[in-house]
């Protein structure tokens, strides 16, 4: 059976696939000796051209052979198991070439024929959904399984029994079917039959497994599948997003940010840290979210991530969540500002709008050369009259709207190179909008990380704390976590020995020290304790505090003090967690 090629401007002459043998439950494709001169591999992809992660295939590169199962690798097509293909070849020039190919096989007929749809769950506020691509039949389509809704039968399998329910029965116990062209939208209601949920505080997973059959025993159509929610809304600080959903029997297989998979090992380097100890939470920095104006209800920006995917191995199978996270409306008043009508930004920016007060020199429009027109004697403020024709101010059209924006910043990319900062850093986004003669301003600051909690465990086991004051009264908890301090604030901390009862047993810190990754060996690094003393190259010192008598166990713990500073690398500050 011959390959068909997309028409995606592919280099025609490169070696492809060639031919596709079909087997029982799986098919296999062969390409074409010459590709055995070229670096290439292939993977499987669904009709969006989106890589299918649960498809469980093998590539054998001498035989030049790629084997499939029909399960969770094709789409049920006009009664046909449909493959899609995504060839990559580096080509003799060392060009990387993509060229995308489908094929087909026929369904055999057996007792029952049964179809697992890859789809990820899209997760709403109100609702979870799944769509089943081409189950609705078009004219002509002999083979293909009728898919008019009230013909179908429902189980739901919650773990201790099985619902059966015609789709008339189902419709009023929270389940609703839509019909999109070829496709079916199978949507779920948080509330419906069967749904299971685990709860931890305020958070939410809800889950359900269900199956669709249609037709007689000898002819069966079996579509199954396994649906994935946290609608919980995210929580969102000075510079972070953070996705928290409640511990449950999935492990967390990949991450997805907008229509980029990101390995489990560079979620650091991309923004994210992530905390497995209790259920699954994504600290997002707010570096990696967009930004939108919110609308009538909000006067401010709203930062958000159009798309996260999610993707578990729970149950056995391989399950994916689309979610949506937003943060709320940010109410802060915008700085001061006057859209002139002969073309002008005016704006002040005062030296206390951070802590500690901001090195007003330091500020740099998109275009640096553009700077303050205006600097006061007590260099506590400057005035920015920026052109909306020039330093770099960018413009776009939002219905009989002109919008103009542009940029101030204060960050440690502009500044000598250093490995600490304890300088603040400030972003502002200026935007000027006209219609009919009227003009709006709105700003958005960007903050610095806040602090991590990290533990140890060794011979001897040890725990780092960390306390709002230098009472070390409570601790902060671990949903408390990341911690927004400012610059040069303090930052208390305690570690303590853990599981012991020998007096004569002390506590000595001898080497100390901050990363900007949850590994303790990874670069860089800035001494906070150094051979139990603290570091001399620091203008900053860490101070140690007496532990007291009121404590069990005083010397089972060591207090020590540390201004908040952030990481930079190069000429620009990490945007990840201390």
């Amino acid at each position: 059976v011959c390959l068909q090629e997309h028409d995606d401007g592919a280099d025609c002459g490169l070696p492809s696939a060639e031919s596709v043998t079909c087997h029982r439950d799986g098919m296999e494709v062969e390409f074409s000796r010459e590709l055995g001169n070229y670096s290439w591999h292939v993977c499987v992809v669904d009709v969006n051209g989106e890589e299918m992660v649960s498809c469980n295939h093998t590539v054998d590169y001498e035989r030049l052979l790629l084997s499939v199962l029909f399960v969770n690798c094709t789409s049920l097509e006009h009664g046909q198991n449909q493959l899609r293909l995504r060839l990559t070849v580096n080509d003799t020039m060392g060009e990387e070439k993509n060229i995308t190919y489908s094929t087909h096989c026929k369904i055999f007929r057996a007792d029952e024929i049964t179809t697992f749809f890859a789809g990820a769950t899209n997760c709403t506020k109100d609702f979870m959904a799944v769509t089943f691509p081409g189950l609705i039949p078009s004219v002509g389509d002999e083979h293909m399984v009728p898919a008019a809704p009230m013909t179908w039968t429902l189980s739901i399998d919650d773990g201790t029994r099985i619902h059966q329910m015609s789709l008339g029965q189902a419709m009023q116990q929270g389940y609703n079917f839509l019909a999109d062209g070829h496709n079916l939208t199978f949507r779920v209601a948080f509330t419906a039959t069967g749904v299971v949920s685990y709860k931890h505080n305020d958070k939410v997973l809800y889950t359900v497994a269900f199956k669709l059959t249609y037709g007689p025993p000898e002819h069966r159509l079996t579509v199954e599948s396994r649906m994935l929610c946290a609608p919980g809304p995210a929580t969102c600080n000075a510079t972070h997003m953070t996705v928290a959903i409640p511990a449950f029997p999935g492990t967390l297989m990949a991450v997805g940010v907008e229509d980029k998979t990101i390995p489990m090992d560079q979620l650091q380097e991309n923004g994210i840290a992530l905390d497995i100890k209790r259920g699954v939470k994504l600290h997002i920095s707010r570096g990696v979210l967009k930004s939108r104006l919110h609308g009538e209800s909000c006067s401010g920006l709203q930062s958000y991530m159009s798309s996260l995917k999610l993707t578990f191995h729970f149950h056995g199978v391989t399950v994916a969540m689309v979610m949506h996270p937003e943060c709320p409306c940010d109410h802060r008043a915008p700085t001061a500002a006057v859209c002139t009508q002969d073309g002008y930004m005016d704006f002040e920016i005062l030296a206390d709008s951070t802590t500690p007060p901001l090195d007003l020199d330091t500020l740099r429009l998109r275009d640096p050369a553009c700077r303050p027109v205006f600097k006061s004697s007590l260099n506590d403020r400057v005035w920015f009259h920026v052109p909306l024709n020039g330093c770099g101010t960018r413009y776009w059209f939002d219905g009989e709207k002109i919008v103009y924006e542009n940029e101030v910043r204060a960050l440690s990319a502009d500044l000598p190179l250093r490995r600490i900062s304890r300088d603040s850093e400030l972003r502002l986004t200026v935007l000027c909008s006209f219609s009919n003669g009227d003009a709006s301003l709105t700003i958005r600051v960007d903050n610095l990380p806040p602090l991590a909690s990290s533990m140890n465990q060794g011979p001897l086991s040890l725990v780092l704390l960390s306390y709002p004051e230098d009472s070390y009264r409570q601790p902060y908890r671990d949903d408390q976590y990341p911690i927004v301090r400012y610059l040069r604030q303090p930052v208390f901390l305690e570690v303590q020995v853990l599981n012991r009862n020998d007096p004569n047993l002390h506590l000595v810190l001898d080497d100390c020290w901050a990363t900007a990754s949850q590994d303790p060996g990874s670069l860089p690094q800035w001494n906070i304790v150094v051979d139990g003393c603290e570091y001399d190259l620091d203008s900053y010192r860490t101070v140690f505090h007496p532990v007291g008598y009121g404590v069990s166990y005083a010397n089972y713990r060591q207090r020590l003090e540390v201004k908040t500073f952030a990481f930079a690398s190069g000429d620009k500050a990490l945007p990840g967690l201390v």
